[in-house]
């Protein structure tokens, strides 16, 4: 008999549950369309760092997209409150489900105690990009960038991200090194966060 099983009829779109489902994405596909939307906004620039620029606000909407969808897939609409508790969470599972991976390296800052770094040997952004010598240090990891500070910022971590070639000894293409500095705001907050825990 035909339609002996049930399948459940949702009314609405917003009805269905927020499923998995197929999680990777063609890697052609992502290099075309990432290539047009570095090509579109070159077009609309007088120079490399507007260009950065851009970049990175359109990675900071993705970055604010991507925390909501995994702190309600996840985490069950629960946030990180702590700053290596958010750190850990960007090096890893946001890393994972964008890049397929965790993060090479996250590093604090020797010389300051606001600055963290997140450093990708390999930088998908920065695979397929031949940057013509007139574009200097043109960095494509500034939409990348863009996408923490979204993540950080939405998480109520304010902090100024930017992406940085570090050379390698041996290796033909550097390293790309997410620079990550936290508002004075984030620190304060962490540190009246520990008093209360140490005094319990």
């Amino acid at each position: 008999m035909i339609g002996v099983g049930k399948i459940k009829q949702y009314a609405n779109v917003l009805d269905k549950p927020l499923s998995k489902g197929k999680q990777e994405v063609s890697l052609s596909a992502f290099a075309f369309l990432f290539s047009e939307l570095v090509q579109y906004n070159q077009t609309q620039v007088d120079n490399i760092a507007e260009l950065e620029r851009r970049l990175e606000d359109a990675g900071y909407a993705v970055g604010a997209r991507v925390l909501e969808l995994l702190c309600h897939r996840d985490k069950g609409n629960r946030r990180e409150t702590r700053l290596l508790g958010i750190l850990s969470f960007v090096h890893s599972t946001v890393w994972k489900v964008l890049f397929g991976k965790v993060a090479d390296s996250l590093e604090k800052g020797t010389e300051h105690e606001d600055e963290y770094m997140i450093s990708e040997k390999e930088l998908l952004v920065n695979k397929f990009i031949s940057i013509p010598k007139d574009m200097g240090t043109f960095n494509c990891g500034a939409f990348v960038a863009g996408i923490v500070r979204g993540v950080l910022d939405s998480a109520g971590f304010p902090a100024v991200v930017t992406a940085h070639f570090v050379p390698m000894e041996g290796q033909q293409r550097p390293r790309t090194t997410i620079l990550i500095k936290f508002a004075e705001e984030v620190l304060r907050r962490e540190a009246s966060t520990y008093n209360r825990i140490v005094k319990r």
